[in-house]
């Protein structure tokens, strides 16, 4: 019965951390895990004690990559084990119990900016790329060499851009290469000027041109992934890429290009009919999904004052990673806000098993904030610190006598017009409101004790000292269907 059902529980105990099929040979080590950067990393900063974080898919690796990287330094290595929210975000808080003075991140990672300060390095992976192939299907998918171009790549095909270019370069004349935004290596010099930050990318872009000129050519994906709209990167970039321009993704193993047009359509009109599904809600969940992205409390107060501005309640929650199952157990909750990295907040969308939708941060702002431009004239933002004040893209809320506020709307999904906001925005950054009332001056409510106060069924109730002691009997045995004191009938 218990292997029918569930699995043992000695299973757990004899599971091996990442599959045995995939681990890389030993002699790959150096080249794969670029082991001798890391040794180079560590012995400049001159660290003690290292951490090493590892996703599920490579912690079959992790032992004898630790091994090797004690014995080159001779510092004591730390292995980390998938982090409560995402692989690709940095486990610093991790790294900091285990005393650590570096990590060490291995795999994709989205590249945000960590909650504390910490040395950090980053090895991709360095996924081999038919640069022949991939030159030809470039030439097939741009006829017009004056045509500005920007060059994108998975993180793991990041190293093989530059030696692309270059057979590239000789015909077009408007070529940019992006490359991963990675942490600048301590004591460095900033560049003058700056390359422009997006997409967890850096475009080195010359004086008066801007990224809306480019369009793009991504290389990156696997024909055998049977739903390509699951890669959140991917999602990412065809979310905030200019609408008007050209974007075509290349496979880097056999060439094959695709025009990513459509679904960068289907992917914007979900998000559009998510921004309608927040202003339809009146109970909105923000999801804690991540400790580590710098600005996160922050963002999280914004995303609150937002809420409560609009006239909605909203409840904080810190489940993990979010699964249908976690969300499920909170019926009353009309949809939810995944406060997460760009990746994390992407990566759960697609799912059609959530009983409610799962917005990112960006549709809640357009759903709650009156003075957000219109679809198709605002930028899809994937990270909540745009959102936030200091951002070139933060769009302040209107203030409470603002006529914003009493625009009529009429819902797309329903049909029926939303009332205007019962409640204004406050500058008390607690959790409770202030709203004003007719007969009183001023009452202190609290949104979870109104909803409670609501509700039909509100718990049990233990009624202490009111409920006679009484001795225990003996009670019925049998099953439902044919107790020993009913007889047969």
């Amino acid at each position: 019965m218990e292997s029918t059902f569930s699995s043992p529980a000695e299973t757990a105990l004899q599971l091996e951390a990442g599959a045995a099929g995939l681990r890389t040979p030993l002699g790959d080590l150096d080249r794969v895990y670029e082991l001798e950067r890391v040794v180079g990393f560590v012995r400049d900063l001159g660290c003690q004690r290292v951490a090493l974080q590892f996703p599920d898919q490579l912690l079959g690796d992790a032992g004898a990559v630790a091994a090797r990287l004690e014995e080159a330094t001779g510092s004591k290595v730390f292995i980390l084990g998938d982090t409560a929210y995402g692989s690709c975000c940095v486990d610093v808080l991790g790294a900091e119990q285990a005393g650590a003075q570096a990590l060490v991140h291995f795999g994709p990672a989205c590249l945000s900016p960590p909650a504390r300060p910490l040395p950090i390095a980053f090895v991709l992976g360095q996924r081999s790329v038919a640069l022949e192939l991939c030159a030809k299907a470039f030439e097939a998918q741009n006829p017009d060499p004056t045509a500005p171009v920007v060059l994108l790549s998975e993180p793991a095909c990041a190293h093989a851009l530059e030696a692309l270019a270059t057979l590239l370069r000789p015909r077009y004349l408007d070529l940019l290469v992006s490359s991963p935004a990675l942490p600048l290596p301590v004591g460095s010099l900033n560049p003058d000027p700056e390359p422009l930050e997006r997409f967890g990318r850096r475009f080195p872009l010359a004086p008066g041109r801007c990224l809306e000129e480019y369009g793009a050519f991504y290389v990156g994906g696997s024909e055998a992934i049977s739903d390509p709209d699951l890669d959140p990167d991917l999602s990412r970039l065809l979310l905030g890429w200019a609408p008007g321009r050209p974007f075509s993704s290349c496979c880097p193993d056999t060439g094959r290009t695709q025009d990513e047009g459509a679904r960068a359509w289907r992917l914007r009109a979900r998000r559009r009919y998510l921004v309608e599904r927040a202003r339809d809600a009146r109970v909105v969940g923000l999801l804690a999904g991540t400790l580590g992205v710098a600005r996160h409390r922050e963002a999280l107060a914004h995303l609150r004052n937002l809420t409560q501005a609009a006239g909605k309640r909203s409840y904080v929650l810190a489940l993990g990673r979010p699964t249908p199952a976690k969300l499920a157990n909170f019926p009353e909750v009309d949809v939810f806000v995944l406060l997460a990295c760009p990746l994390g907040a992407l990566a759960t969308q697609p799912s059609g098993s959530f009983f409610r939708p799962v917005l990112a941060p960006c549709e809640l702002e357009a759903a709650c904030n009156p003075a957000w431009p219109p679809p198709g004239l605002a930028p899809h933002l994937t990270h909540y610190a745009d959102l936030l004040p200091g951002s070139p893209f933060h769009v302040p809320l209107p203030p409470p006598d603002s006529e914003l506020w009493d625009t009529p709307d009429v819902s797309l999904i329903t049909g029926d017009l939303r009332p205007p906001p019962a409640w204004k925005p406050s500058t008390d950054p607690g959790c409770s409101a202030l709203t004003p009332r007719p007969q009183l001056e001023l009452a202190e409510s609290s949104p979870a004790a109104s909803f409670l106060s609501s509700r039909s069924w509100q718990g049990l109730q233990p009624c202490l000292g009111q409920t006679p002691v009484t001795a225990a009997v003996t009670g019925r045995r049998g099953i439902a269907i044919a107790y020993e004191d009913e007889g047969s009938s």
